[in-house]
Protein backbone atom coordinates (compact mmCIF):
# COMPACT_ATOMS: atom_id res chain seq x y z
CA UNK A 1 0.00 0.00 0.00
CA UNK A 2 1.61 3.53 -1.31
CA UNK A 3 0.63 6.93 -0.54
CA UNK A 4 2.29 9.37 -2.98
CA UNK A 5 1.38 12.31 -2.05
CA UNK A 6 2.96 11.61 0.74
CA UNK A 7 5.96 9.97 -0.98
CA UNK A 8 5.21 6.93 1.86
CA UNK A 9 5.94 3.45 1.93
CA UNK A 10 4.17 1.30 3.73
CA UNK A 11 4.67 -2.51 4.58
CA UNK A 12 2.08 -4.61 6.13
CA UNK A 13 2.55 -7.81 7.92
CA UNK A 14 -0.16 -10.81 7.30
CA UNK A 15 -2.15 -11.12 10.53
CA UNK A 16 -0.87 -8.02 12.35
CA UNK A 17 -2.53 -4.36 13.15
CA UNK A 18 1.06 -2.82 13.25
CA UNK A 19 2.06 -0.65 9.71
CA UNK A 20 5.95 0.04 9.58
CA UNK A 21 5.95 3.57 7.86
CA UNK A 22 9.23 4.54 6.32
CA UNK A 23 8.81 7.35 4.14
CA UNK A 24 11.35 10.30 3.03
CA UNK A 25 9.45 13.42 2.04
CA UNK A 26 10.98 16.37 -0.36
CA UNK A 27 9.13 19.10 1.34
CA UNK A 28 8.99 22.82 0.88
CA UNK A 29 10.28 25.06 3.52
CA UNK A 30 7.69 27.75 4.47
CA UNK A 31 7.92 30.67 6.75
CA UNK A 32 6.48 30.21 10.54
CA UNK A 33 4.90 33.00 12.26
CA UNK A 34 8.36 33.97 13.68
CA UNK A 35 9.65 34.88 10.18
CA UNK A 36 12.16 31.79 9.88
CA UNK A 37 12.57 28.90 7.80
CA UNK A 38 12.56 26.31 10.15
CA UNK A 39 9.39 25.15 9.86
CA UNK A 40 7.87 23.19 6.87
CA UNK A 41 4.17 21.46 6.03
CA UNK A 42 5.58 18.54 7.94
CA UNK A 43 8.08 17.50 10.95
CA UNK A 44 11.22 16.72 8.65
CA UNK A 45 13.46 19.10 6.58
CA UNK A 46 13.87 18.54 2.56
CA UNK A 47 15.78 14.87 2.32
CA UNK A 48 15.24 13.14 5.76
CA UNK A 49 13.56 10.50 6.68
CA UNK A 50 11.66 9.55 9.62
CA UNK A 51 11.18 5.59 10.58
CA UNK A 52 8.51 4.51 13.22
CA UNK A 53 6.29 2.01 14.14
CA UNK A 54 2.84 3.07 14.16
CA UNK A 55 -0.50 1.82 13.53
CA UNK A 56 -1.48 3.08 10.00
CA UNK A 57 -0.98 6.17 8.36
CA UNK A 58 -2.87 8.40 10.70
CA UNK A 59 0.25 8.20 13.02
CA UNK A 60 2.24 9.78 10.26
CA UNK A 61 -0.59 12.54 9.69
CA UNK A 62 -0.08 12.88 14.12
CA UNK A 63 3.81 13.08 13.73
CA UNK A 64 3.33 16.04 10.88
CA UNK A 65 0.28 17.83 13.23
CA UNK A 66 2.75 17.45 16.17
CA UNK A 67 5.83 19.42 14.37
CA UNK A 68 3.53 21.99 13.20
CA UNK A 69 2.12 22.57 16.21
CA UNK A 70 4.80 22.49 18.39
CA UNK A 71 7.53 24.58 15.82
CA UNK A 72 4.84 27.24 15.34
CA UNK A 73 4.68 27.68 19.46
CA UNK A 74 7.55 26.32 21.29
CA UNK A 75 10.32 28.74 21.20
CA UNK A 76 7.72 31.10 22.55
CA UNK A 77 4.97 31.43 25.38
CA UNK A 78 1.74 30.26 23.39
CA UNK A 79 -1.78 32.34 23.68
CA UNK A 80 -4.69 31.73 25.95
CA UNK A 81 -6.54 30.40 23.75
CA UNK A 82 -4.11 27.63 22.69
CA UNK A 83 -3.54 26.30 26.04
CA UNK A 84 -7.33 26.86 26.47
CA UNK A 85 -8.28 24.50 23.88
CA UNK A 86 -4.84 22.13 25.02
CA UNK A 87 -6.76 21.93 28.81
CA UNK A 88 -9.92 21.49 27.84
CA UNK A 89 -9.10 18.02 25.71
CA UNK A 90 -6.12 16.93 28.28
CA UNK A 91 -9.41 17.69 30.53
CA UNK A 92 -12.05 15.18 28.79
CA UNK A 93 -8.57 12.39 28.55
CA UNK A 94 -8.48 12.89 32.39
CA UNK A 95 -12.28 12.19 33.30
CA UNK A 96 -11.49 8.79 31.72
CA UNK A 97 -9.34 7.49 34.74
CA UNK A 98 -10.54 6.55 38.13
CA UNK A 99 -7.96 9.43 40.15
CA UNK A 100 -9.93 12.02 37.85
CA UNK A 101 -13.65 10.17 37.97
CA UNK A 102 -16.32 12.83 38.07
CA UNK A 103 -14.86 15.89 36.78
CA UNK A 104 -17.42 18.63 35.93
CA UNK A 105 -16.97 19.98 32.59
CA UNK A 106 -14.28 22.08 31.53
CA UNK A 107 -13.92 25.60 32.17
CA UNK A 108 -10.58 27.32 33.15
CA UNK A 109 -11.84 28.36 35.94
CA UNK A 110 -12.38 24.84 37.22
CA UNK A 111 -9.05 24.07 35.84
CA UNK A 112 -7.87 26.84 38.51
CA UNK A 113 -9.79 25.64 41.34
CA UNK A 114 -8.51 21.93 41.01
CA UNK A 115 -6.46 20.96 43.93
CA UNK A 116 -2.70 19.97 43.09
CA UNK A 117 -2.11 16.19 42.33
CA UNK A 118 1.04 15.06 44.29
CA UNK A 119 4.14 13.04 43.87
CA UNK A 120 3.35 11.34 46.07
CA UNK A 121 0.07 10.35 45.35
CA UNK A 122 1.37 9.17 41.31
CA UNK A 123 3.68 7.02 42.87
CA UNK A 124 1.34 5.48 45.10
CA UNK A 125 -1.78 4.52 43.35
CA UNK A 126 -0.27 5.12 39.42
CA UNK A 127 -3.41 2.46 38.09
CA UNK A 128 -5.89 5.16 39.07
CA UNK A 129 -4.38 8.07 36.87
CA UNK A 130 -4.31 5.68 33.70
CA UNK A 131 -6.51 6.30 30.75
CA UNK A 132 -5.91 3.30 28.63
CA UNK A 133 -5.68 -0.20 29.70
CA UNK A 134 -1.83 -1.56 29.95
CA UNK A 135 -2.57 -4.19 27.18
CA UNK A 136 -2.82 -1.06 24.69
CA UNK A 137 0.28 0.35 25.08
CA UNK A 138 3.04 0.49 22.13
CA UNK A 139 5.62 0.29 25.04
CA UNK A 140 6.11 -0.18 28.91
CA UNK A 141 8.21 1.36 31.02
CA UNK A 142 8.66 2.04 34.73
CA UNK A 143 10.24 4.40 36.63
CA UNK A 144 14.10 3.78 38.50
CA UNK A 145 12.30 3.69 41.40
CA UNK A 146 15.64 5.53 43.38
CA UNK A 147 13.06 7.56 44.90
CA UNK A 148 10.96 5.04 46.05
CA UNK A 149 8.91 1.78 44.37
CA UNK A 150 9.45 2.10 40.54
CA UNK A 151 5.92 4.12 39.13
CA UNK A 152 4.48 1.40 35.75
CA UNK A 153 4.50 4.29 32.90
CA UNK A 154 3.20 2.75 29.74
CA UNK A 155 3.60 5.01 26.66
CA UNK A 156 0.44 5.18 23.55
CA UNK A 157 2.44 5.82 20.16
CA UNK A 158 0.75 9.67 20.98
CA UNK A 159 2.51 9.87 24.28
CA UNK A 160 5.83 8.71 22.12
CA UNK A 161 5.03 10.95 19.22
CA UNK A 162 4.23 14.28 20.95
CA UNK A 163 7.16 13.86 23.54
CA UNK A 164 9.80 13.13 20.42
CA UNK A 165 8.74 15.81 18.39
CA UNK A 166 8.88 18.45 20.94
CA UNK A 167 12.64 17.54 21.99
CA UNK A 168 13.98 16.76 18.54
CA UNK A 169 12.55 20.36 17.44
CA UNK A 170 14.19 21.99 20.78
CA UNK A 171 17.36 20.33 19.41
CA UNK A 172 17.53 20.80 16.19
CA UNK A 173 20.09 23.59 16.21
CA UNK A 174 22.12 21.13 18.40
CA UNK A 175 21.89 18.61 15.94
CA UNK A 176 22.65 19.79 12.56
CA UNK A 177 23.25 18.07 9.66
CA UNK A 178 26.46 15.45 9.60
CA UNK A 179 26.06 15.22 13.49
CA UNK A 180 26.95 11.48 14.40
CA UNK A 181 25.36 10.88 17.86
CA UNK A 182 26.63 8.06 20.29
CA UNK A 183 23.83 7.57 23.32
CA UNK A 184 25.17 5.81 26.68
CA UNK A 185 22.05 5.57 28.49
CA UNK A 186 20.45 2.61 29.34
CA UNK A 187 17.80 1.36 27.12
CA UNK A 188 16.04 -1.35 29.21
CA UNK A 189 12.80 -0.87 31.34
CA UNK A 190 13.59 3.03 31.44
CA UNK A 191 12.93 5.28 28.34
CA UNK A 192 16.06 7.77 28.06
CA UNK A 193 17.44 5.88 25.44
CA UNK A 194 14.48 5.42 23.48
CA UNK A 195 13.69 8.87 23.63
CA UNK A 196 17.73 9.83 22.21
CA UNK A 197 17.24 7.42 19.44
CA UNK A 198 14.00 8.93 18.27
CA UNK A 199 14.97 12.63 18.10
CA UNK A 200 17.40 11.11 15.99
CA UNK A 201 15.51 9.50 13.71
CA UNK A 202 13.18 12.38 13.02
CA UNK A 203 16.40 14.43 12.46
CA UNK A 204 17.74 11.85 10.42
CA UNK A 205 20.87 12.05 12.39
CA UNK A 206 23.34 8.74 12.68
CA UNK A 207 23.47 7.33 16.17
CA UNK A 208 24.63 4.02 18.04
CA UNK A 209 23.56 2.93 21.58
CA UNK A 210 26.80 1.60 23.61
CA UNK A 211 25.51 1.49 26.99
CA UNK A 212 28.90 0.56 29.41
CA UNK A 213 26.64 -1.39 31.75
CA UNK A 214 24.61 -3.90 29.24
CA UNK A 215 26.64 -7.14 30.85
CA UNK A 216 27.55 -9.76 27.57
CA UNK A 217 26.79 -6.86 24.88
CA UNK A 218 28.55 -3.51 25.72
CA UNK A 219 31.63 -2.78 28.25
CA UNK A 220 34.03 0.00 28.43
CA UNK A 221 36.67 -1.55 25.87
CA UNK A 222 33.76 -2.18 23.23
CA UNK A 223 32.94 1.00 23.83
CA UNK A 224 36.57 2.52 23.23
CA UNK A 225 37.07 0.66 20.37
CA UNK A 226 32.96 1.60 19.14
CA UNK A 227 34.56 5.49 19.25
CA UNK A 228 37.45 4.92 16.56
CA UNK A 229 35.07 3.87 14.48
CA UNK A 230 32.18 5.51 14.83
CA UNK A 231 34.21 8.71 15.41
CA UNK A 232 30.60 10.89 17.41
CA UNK A 233 30.43 13.85 17.05
CA UNK A 234 27.95 14.24 19.97
CA UNK A 235 27.46 12.04 22.74
CA UNK A 236 24.84 11.79 25.35
CA UNK A 237 25.59 10.33 28.65
CA UNK A 238 24.52 10.56 32.57
CA UNK A 239 27.13 12.73 34.51
CA UNK A 240 28.29 10.10 36.41
CA UNK A 241 29.19 7.63 33.26
CA UNK A 242 30.54 10.66 31.21
CA UNK A 243 33.18 11.00 34.49
CA UNK A 244 33.51 7.21 34.88
CA UNK A 245 34.66 7.12 30.94
CA UNK A 246 36.77 10.23 31.00
CA UNK A 247 38.99 9.08 34.12
CA UNK A 248 39.40 5.81 32.14
CA UNK A 249 40.40 7.02 29.13
CA UNK A 250 42.38 9.63 30.69
CA UNK A 251 44.20 6.88 32.57
CA UNK A 252 44.93 4.70 29.15
CA UNK A 253 46.33 8.13 27.30
CA UNK A 254 43.50 8.08 25.00
CA UNK A 255 41.75 11.27 25.63
CA UNK A 256 43.61 13.63 23.44
CA UNK A 257 42.26 10.78 20.35
CA UNK A 258 39.21 9.96 21.35
CA UNK A 259 37.81 13.63 22.10
CA UNK A 260 39.41 14.92 18.32
CA UNK A 261 35.53 14.63 16.86
CA UNK A 262 33.60 15.58 19.38
CA UNK A 263 31.97 18.73 19.33
CA UNK A 264 29.28 18.06 22.52
CA UNK A 265 28.43 16.42 25.26
CA UNK A 266 24.69 16.31 25.78
CA UNK A 267 24.05 15.30 29.71
CA UNK A 268 21.15 13.79 31.17
CA UNK A 269 19.52 11.57 33.79
CA UNK A 270 20.91 12.81 36.72
CA UNK A 271 21.55 16.27 38.11
CA UNK A 272 24.46 18.13 36.52
CA UNK A 273 25.73 21.30 37.81
CA UNK A 274 27.60 24.11 35.62
CA UNK A 275 31.17 23.91 37.12
CA UNK A 276 31.36 20.03 36.39
CA UNK A 277 29.80 20.98 33.11
CA UNK A 278 32.85 23.18 32.79
CA UNK A 279 35.65 21.18 33.59
CA UNK A 280 33.96 18.37 31.66
CA UNK A 281 33.57 20.41 28.96
CA UNK A 282 37.67 21.36 29.24
CA UNK A 283 38.58 17.47 29.15
CA UNK A 284 37.13 17.08 26.10
CA UNK A 285 37.51 20.25 23.99
CA UNK A 286 33.54 20.58 23.67
CA UNK A 287 30.42 21.90 24.60
CA UNK A 288 29.05 19.91 27.90
CA UNK A 289 25.68 21.31 28.50
CA UNK A 290 22.40 20.39 30.68
CA UNK A 291 20.60 18.47 27.90
CA UNK A 292 16.60 18.17 29.30
CA UNK A 293 14.72 18.55 32.68
CA UNK A 294 11.91 16.18 33.29
CA UNK A 295 11.00 12.62 34.54
CA UNK A 296 9.24 9.49 33.10
CA UNK A 297 6.10 9.75 34.95
CA UNK A 298 5.49 13.50 32.71
CA UNK A 299 7.85 13.26 29.49
CA UNK A 300 10.24 16.01 29.19
CA UNK A 301 9.96 19.32 30.42
CA UNK A 302 12.57 21.74 29.77
CA UNK A 303 15.29 21.46 26.70
CA UNK A 304 18.40 22.42 27.02
CA UNK A 305 20.12 25.10 24.14
CA UNK A 306 23.35 26.28 23.20
CA UNK A 307 24.20 28.83 25.64
CA UNK A 308 23.58 25.99 28.81
CA UNK A 309 20.02 26.91 29.52
CA UNK A 310 17.18 25.07 30.04
CA UNK A 311 13.77 26.18 28.24
CA UNK A 312 10.47 24.83 29.15
CA UNK A 313 8.63 23.53 26.62
CA UNK A 314 5.54 25.57 26.19
CA UNK A 315 4.02 23.90 23.49
CA UNK A 316 3.20 20.50 25.24
CA UNK A 317 3.19 21.55 29.01
CA UNK A 318 0.86 24.00 31.05
CA UNK A 319 3.42 25.37 33.80
CA UNK A 320 2.21 26.91 37.13
CA UNK A 321 4.36 27.59 40.43
CA UNK A 322 3.24 26.93 43.86
CA UNK A 323 4.72 28.83 46.81
CA UNK A 324 5.52 27.58 50.57
CA UNK A 325 2.01 28.21 51.72
CA UNK A 326 0.45 25.70 48.54
CA UNK A 327 -0.65 28.52 46.75
CA UNK A 328 -0.83 28.19 42.79
CA UNK A 329 -0.01 30.72 40.27
CA UNK A 330 0.55 31.48 36.60
CA UNK A 331 3.88 30.81 35.47
CA UNK A 332 5.51 34.45 36.13
CA UNK A 333 7.88 36.07 34.17
CA UNK A 334 10.47 35.99 36.78
CA UNK A 335 10.12 34.20 40.68
CA UNK A 336 10.87 31.32 42.61
CA UNK A 337 8.90 28.13 43.60
CA UNK A 338 7.71 24.42 43.37
CA UNK A 339 7.09 23.57 39.79
CA UNK A 340 3.57 22.82 38.73
CA UNK A 341 3.11 20.97 35.45
CA UNK A 342 -0.17 19.63 33.27
CA UNK A 343 1.61 17.95 30.42
CA UNK A 344 -1.09 18.49 27.47
CA UNK A 345 -0.36 15.28 25.13
CA UNK A 346 -0.13 12.80 28.55
CA UNK A 347 -2.86 9.51 26.80
CA UNK A 348 -2.16 6.47 27.73
CA UNK A 349 -1.54 8.32 31.77
CA UNK A 350 -3.26 11.78 32.76
CA UNK A 351 -1.88 14.17 35.28
CA UNK A 352 -3.39 17.87 36.28
CA UNK A 353 -1.60 20.07 37.77
CA UNK A 354 1.16 17.74 38.93
CA UNK A 355 2.98 19.37 41.98
CA UNK A 356 6.57 17.84 41.26
CA UNK A 357 8.20 18.85 44.27
CA UNK A 358 10.76 20.70 42.22
CA UNK A 359 12.13 24.45 43.87
CA UNK A 360 12.51 26.19 40.64
CA UNK A 361 13.64 29.60 39.19
CA UNK A 362 12.47 31.94 36.48
CA UNK A 363 13.48 34.91 35.21
CA UNK A 364 17.14 34.44 33.41
CA UNK A 365 17.72 35.63 29.79
CA UNK A 366 18.95 33.93 27.01
CA UNK A 367 20.27 35.19 23.11
CA UNK A 368 20.33 31.69 21.78
CA UNK A 369 16.83 32.80 19.80
CA UNK A 370 14.37 30.43 21.87
CA UNK A 371 11.58 32.54 23.43
CA UNK A 372 10.15 30.44 25.88
CA UNK A 373 11.18 30.77 29.82
CA UNK A 374 14.31 29.90 31.26
CA UNK A 375 14.33 27.65 34.31
CA UNK A 376 17.01 26.87 36.60
CA UNK A 377 16.34 23.34 39.15
CA UNK A 378 17.61 24.51 42.57
CA UNK A 379 16.22 20.49 44.17
CA UNK A 380 14.06 18.86 46.04
CA UNK A 381 13.86 19.07 49.78
CA UNK A 382 12.95 15.20 49.52
CA UNK A 383 16.48 14.25 47.82
CA UNK A 384 18.49 16.13 50.50
CA UNK A 385 20.60 14.82 53.49
CA UNK A 386 20.68 16.01 56.98
CA UNK A 387 24.47 16.71 58.50
CA UNK A 388 25.39 18.26 61.39
CA UNK A 389 22.24 20.41 60.77
CA UNK A 390 23.03 21.57 57.88
CA UNK A 391 20.31 20.15 54.41
CA UNK A 392 22.65 18.75 51.81
CA UNK A 393 21.55 18.32 47.88
CA UNK A 394 23.19 17.03 45.30
CA UNK A 395 23.42 20.39 43.64
CA UNK A 396 25.11 22.67 46.64
CA UNK A 397 27.16 20.35 47.16
CA UNK A 398 28.79 19.36 44.05
CA UNK A 399 28.87 23.42 43.15
CA UNK A 400 31.32 23.05 45.83
CA UNK A 401 33.28 20.18 44.90
CA UNK A 402 33.82 20.41 41.49
CA UNK A 403 33.77 24.42 41.73
CA UNK A 404 36.76 24.60 44.20
CA UNK A 405 38.50 21.20 43.65
CA UNK A 406 40.10 19.30 40.62
CA UNK A 407 38.45 15.98 42.36
CA UNK A 408 36.75 13.58 39.81
CA UNK A 409 34.19 12.21 42.45
CA UNK A 410 33.54 12.55 46.14
CA UNK A 411 31.68 10.33 49.09
CA UNK A 412 30.54 11.90 52.30
CA UNK A 413 30.67 10.15 55.58
CA UNK A 414 28.64 10.54 58.28
CA UNK A 415 28.10 8.60 61.81
CA UNK A 416 24.66 7.99 63.34
CA UNK A 417 23.95 10.91 65.37
CA UNK A 418 24.90 13.00 62.74
CA UNK A 419 28.08 14.40 65.20
CA UNK A 420 30.82 13.98 62.45
CA UNK A 421 31.16 14.71 58.40
CA UNK A 422 33.89 13.65 56.53
CA UNK A 423 34.62 14.37 52.34
CA UNK A 424 36.70 11.85 50.80
CA UNK A 425 37.70 13.29 47.37
CA UNK A 426 39.24 11.07 44.35
CA UNK A 427 42.08 12.13 42.78
CA UNK A 428 42.08 13.05 39.35
CA UNK A 429 44.66 10.89 37.24
CA UNK A 430 47.28 13.57 37.09
CA UNK A 431 47.44 15.11 40.21
CA UNK A 432 49.97 17.37 42.53
CA UNK A 433 49.43 16.38 45.69
CA UNK A 434 51.35 19.15 47.18
CA UNK A 435 48.20 21.64 46.48
CA UNK A 436 46.05 19.45 48.44
CA UNK A 437 46.31 21.30 51.62
CA UNK A 438 45.20 24.70 49.72
CA UNK A 439 42.82 22.74 48.07
CA UNK A 440 41.06 21.38 51.06
CA UNK A 441 40.66 24.94 52.47
CA UNK A 442 39.51 26.76 49.78
CA UNK A 443 37.22 23.86 49.71
CA UNK A 444 36.21 24.38 53.45
CA UNK A 445 35.68 28.08 52.86
CA UNK A 446 32.92 27.39 50.57
CA UNK A 447 31.18 24.59 52.08
CA UNK A 448 30.89 27.17 55.27
CA UNK A 449 29.62 29.30 52.73
CA UNK A 450 27.16 27.99 50.68
CA UNK A 451 26.76 24.48 52.35
CA UNK A 452 26.79 26.03 55.94
CA UNK A 453 28.95 23.19 56.52
CA UNK A 454 32.90 23.03 58.23
CA UNK A 455 33.58 19.09 57.41
CA UNK A 456 35.80 17.97 60.11
CA UNK A 457 38.24 16.06 57.45
CA UNK A 458 39.05 16.17 53.90
CA UNK A 459 40.58 13.67 52.84
CA UNK A 460 41.64 12.49 49.07
CA UNK A 461 41.96 8.73 48.03
CA UNK A 462 43.42 7.72 44.40
CA UNK A 463 39.88 6.46 43.55
CA UNK A 464 36.24 5.84 44.57
CA UNK A 465 33.96 2.57 44.17
CA UNK A 466 32.25 2.96 41.08
CA UNK A 467 29.02 2.93 42.48
CA UNK A 468 29.95 7.18 43.27
CA UNK A 469 29.95 7.50 39.86
CA UNK A 470 27.98 4.60 37.64
CA UNK A 471 24.91 7.07 36.72
CA UNK A 472 21.15 7.51 35.59
CA UNK A 473 19.34 4.02 36.42
CA UNK A 474 21.79 2.34 38.58
CA UNK A 475 22.29 5.49 40.92
CA UNK A 476 20.64 6.95 43.58
CA UNK A 477 22.68 10.12 45.17
CA UNK A 478 21.33 9.33 49.12
CA UNK A 479 22.30 6.10 48.32
CA UNK A 480 25.90 6.14 46.30
CA UNK A 481 27.32 9.15 47.46
CA UNK A 482 26.65 9.48 51.12
CA UNK A 483 26.69 6.48 53.72
CA UNK A 484 26.90 6.37 57.82
CA UNK A 485 29.76 5.06 59.59
CA UNK A 486 30.81 3.87 62.84
CA UNK A 487 31.61 7.29 65.28
CA UNK A 488 34.25 9.38 64.93
CA UNK A 489 35.05 7.39 61.66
Amino acid sequence: MTSAAMGTKVALSHRTTCVKLVFSAKLRRRSNRHGDTRGSSTALFPGEELSLIINGSDRLRLVQHAGDEIRDRQRSLPDKGFYLRKLSETWQRAGRTEAYAGLPEYSFARFEKLGTTSKYRLKKTPYEFLAAPIDAAAKYYETTGTTGLPTPTPRLPEDIIWNTVSVAEAWRDLLPENERVLIMLPSDIVPVADLIVGVCEYLGRPHTRAYPFATGISDWDRLIGLCRSFRPTTVFAAPGVALQFSRLVKQRGLLAELSADVNRMMLLGEVSTAPFRTRLGRWWNASALDASYGSTETGTLAAGCARDRLHLLTATNYFELADDDGTVRPLPESGAGRLVVTPLNLHARCVLRLDTGDDVRLGARCDCGDRAPVIEVVGRGSDAVAVRGAKLTVRAVEEVVYGETEATGYLMETDAPGAFARLILERDVHWDRAGEATMADRLQHSSREVLGLEWDEVLFVNQLPASTKSGASQKSWKRSNFRVVGAGG
